[in-house]
């Protein structure tokens, strides 16, 4: 089973906005970030799921990881977005770990997830269970 990561969607306006970016990228998009993660090895084959307004929202699958400029690393994702049944998550900087059993699963062809729930609303709902 592979092994995720979560990113905080930072600067998104939108779930549209986020497609909209994506689409610009071709085939790929490079993430860069300081350090290659130490479980690296895991990775490749998972996914980096997106945080939007305190959710999991989409996902986009890791192709590789390549050196940068400067000792810093490229993560190469797919600009393909995967929408998910929208999961809570709290926001955090940088990447996280995230296992492929706590991972929402994709929604279905023709399924919808509706519109995002409030980060606070969403928040509390998972505090009682109810999502």
């Amino acid at each position: 089973m592979p092994l995720h990561l979560t990113k905080v969607a930072y600067g998104a306006t939108s779930l549209e906005d986020m497609r909209g970016w994506f689409s610009t990228r071709g085939e790929e998009a490079l993430l860069t970030t300081r350090y290659l993660p130490k479980r690296h090895a895991e990775i490749v084959g998972g996914s980096l799921f997106w945080i939007y307004k305190h959710q999991l929202v989409m996902r986009s699958p890791i192709q590789r990881f390549e050196e940068a400029e400067g000792g810093k690393t490229h993560i190469v994702i797919s600009s393909q977005l995967i929408d998910l049944h929208p999961s809570p998550k709290r926001a955090h900087q940088g990447w996280r770990y995230l296992e492929d059993k706590d991972a929402p699963r994709d929604l279905a062809d023709g399924e919808t997830a509706g519109d995002v729930i409030p980060g606070g609303l969403a928040s509390e709902l998972a505090r009682l269970g109810l999502v």
